[in-house]
């Protein structure tokens, strides 16, 4: 059985950047350098963009999480893909549930948890983390 985000990709989706496409599908899991059970997809890096933006899926397991964490550099958009759980952007919380997004200013403190069934999100970041 496939989890969510596999099932957001099997529809073939591909990726155009400049100079080529690529298959999302075929492009490997990694797992975040910091925080235990996520995993990252980089869809689009900086080196595609001239480090203008990068885009990745971001896996989160159960109950696992994204910890209080700063991008002094970037601001990011989170758009939740599949599954839920709850974000805290500065003083704010946010649930985060299929068809949500979220803006996070560069140099506001963010975290997400996700829920019991895990939680999926499409991240961009400006400029580009990676």
């Amino acid at each position: 059985m496939k989890n969510a985000a596999e099932e957001v990709l099997s529809c073939g989706r591909t990726v155009h950047v400049p100079g080529g496409a690529r298959d999302a599908a075929e492009l490997p899991w990694n797992a975040h350098p910091v925080f235990a059970g996520v995993a990252l997809k980089h869809l689009v890096r900086g080196a595609d963009t001239e480090g203008a933006i990068s885009c990745h899926l971001v896996r989160v397991a159960p109950g696992k999480s994204l910890k209080s964490h700063i991008h002094d550099g970037q601001w990011e958009l989170h758009e939740v893909v599949a599954g839920s759980g709850e974000a805290g952007v500065g003083a704010s919380r946010v649930a985060y549930l299929p068809g949500v997004s979220a803006v996070i200013p560069k140099g506001v403190v963010h975290e997400v948890t996700a829920g019991d069934e895990g939680l999926t999100l499409f991240a961009k970041f400006f400029p580009a983390l990676l």
